[in-house]
């Protein structure tokens, strides 16, 4: 059992060098009403999407961003029926600057659609939850994300920027 080194997975060539909230925004577009009017708990929609950008062309440091957006709606008032008045909105566009040291180039693109995304995503869905519960609702709690299964669909939906971060 002296090799144990050998079942040891290889470190990412990736430091994370900060992270930080870009953009956050939060309304109630009816205001106190909503309060008094809201019957039910109201339906959630949630997008996310993940950038990376190179910000010096002489060395890999990127910035990742990471945007959520959650709109809560009104349920409708009859089965299959539009959907009410918008409850709240919340936008976060989360980042982290990070250096890649000698990844390897296929490697490059799914450590920042793909990696770097998890390890910021829990900070993030705390931002949104501390938001949506210091905005008088009830803490949105998003579930863990497949950031494999997000950048594949991406991948297929523009097949041309396949291989470019």
């Amino acid at each position: 059992m002296s090799d144990t080194a050998q079942s040891v997975p290889p470190a990412l060539p990736l430091a994370i060098n900060l992270q930080y909230t870009r953009d956050l925004s939060f309304e109630v577009p009816v205001g106190a009403e909503i309060f008094a009017t809201l019957r039910a708990q109201p339906q959630i929609g949630v997008n996310i999407d993940v950038q990376a950008n190179r910000l010096q062309d002489d060395q890999m440091i990127y910035e990742v961003t990471l945007s959520i957006k959650a709109e809560a709606k009104e349920a409708p008032e009859t089965e299959n029926g539009p959907a009410g008045r918008t409850v709240f909105l919340t936008e976060l566009v989360y980042a982290a600057v990070v250096t890649l040291t000698n990844p390897p180039p296929e490697l490059v693109e799914p450590i920042l659609l793909v990696e770097v995304p998890r390890l910021i995503f829990p900070f993030a869905r705390n931002i949104i939850s501390d938001v949506t519960r210091d905005g008088g609702f009830p803490p949105i709690v998003l579930q863990p994300i497949d950031f494999v299964a997000l950048w594949q669909s991406r991948r297929a939906e523009f097949p041309e920027a396949a291989g470019h971060a």
